[in-house]
């Protein structure tokens, strides 16, 4: 274990949205700061994580009093079901508006945790400590929460901004191999989001450099009425294979999957070139990430839930990568669809 890095060693990433503000921190050890960023004026805190989180001996210290809430692990957790769970169990403990809540892991708590903190008492303060690759430079960043219907991912939340989030490097020794893989197709993604290289930084570098792309997107759009929605690059196809379930895909290599299928329909559709594809395909190969649709994909399936999509306001919508960067196209054909799904199988 290396030294906690105090915040003044961290890197330090500002999210601007005015009075709702805050600052991600990014390094290893950062979650022993956990003190240092909750409000002052907080009195007591509910932790809550994961059971591989405390299995992992992942702990953090808010500096006040507290109690500790231990969710199952996995996507399935983010569930209507479970949100109420969680708030019952606050109000059990008398959790009032000016207490706060701690959601410490993945992406599935910070979505579970900051959807059950903007609802309850409707609204108290939340701090995420991501301790996962995809939760470090996706999930906890920005405001969106949410839990899973069994007709789509994500389709009851909120926006809630967090305090503040900590992103603890060290953390990441912990995770298991296909958990990284998760995070690296999020961190693929930003690769056309900003035209960024991040191959050339070191790993807390290429943290922060994510975080700071997705906090100028953010800042600009921050309830996703339009710019935002580029940070759903590769997601509609992602989405869709995760909600039909049965592939042995976890949600970074969906959306892998899902940024190579959205360069084949620009290209298609005539918005880029042969070499704009490659480049899709060779950087999402070079994090060992799948390119291909697995080969039981029920194709018919998949073009329905396209129509399911929270883009899709006027039809099926993607996110496609053009000639003035990534933008929504509309009115995409259901035959080109099946097409575009049948070549990357």
């Amino acid at each position: 274990m290396t030294a906690a890095t105090t915040l003044a060693e961290a890197l330090r990433v500002p999210v601007e949205l005015g009075e709702r503000s805050y600052d991600v921190w990014v390094g290893p050890g950062v979650r022993h700061r956990l003190s240092d960023v909750v409000p002052d004026d907080v009195g007591r805190v509910a932790v809550v994580t994961q059971a591989a989180v405390a299995d992992a001996g992942i702990t953090v210290d808010p500096g006040v009093e507290h109690r500790v809430f231990i969710t199952d692990n996995g996507e399935h957790i983010k569930t209507m079901g479970a949100a109420e769970e969680l708030c019952r169990e606050f109000a059990q403990w008398g959790l009032t508006r000016r207490d706060a809540v701690v959601a410490v892991g993945g992406g599935a708590v910070t979505d579970l945790a900051g959807f059950a903190a903007a609802v309850y008492h409707r609204g108290i303060r939340v701090v995420y400590v991501a301790t996962t690759l995809l939760g470090q430079i996706d999930a906890s960043v920005g405001g969106k929460t949410g839990v899973n219907l069994p007709e789509g991912k994500n389709l009851v939340g909120a926006f809630w901004q967090p305090s503040a989030v900590l992103c603890d490097t060290e953390a990441l020794d912990t995770l298991p191999p296909e958990e990284m893989r998760s995070g690296l197709g999020e961190m693929a993604k930003y690769h056309f989001i900003a035209d960024a290289n991040l191959h050339s930084l070191a790993l807390p570098e290429r943290i922060a450099r994510c975080v700071a792309i997705k906090a100028e997107v953010v800042a600009a759009d921050e309830r996703e009425s339009g710019r935002r929605a580029v940070l759903n690059y590769g997601h509609t196809l992602a989405h869709a294979l995760e909600a039909h379930g049965g592939y042995d895909l976890r949600h970074g290599e969906a959306v892998a999957v899902g940024l190579v299928y959205a360069a084949e329909l620009a290209h298609r559709t005539g918005r880029i070139d042969t070499g704009r594809v490659e480049e899709h395909r060779r950087v999402v190969a070079g994090y060992d990430l799948p390119t291909s649709l697995p080969a039981d994909a029920d194709i018919d399936a998949l073009v329905e839930l396209f129509n399911r999509d929270k883009k899709a306001v006027d039809g099926v919508t993607f996110m496609l990568d053009g000639p003035n960067g990534i933008g929504p196209v509309t009115g995409l054909e259901p035959a080109l669809l099946r097409e575009t799904l049948e070549a990357i199988r």
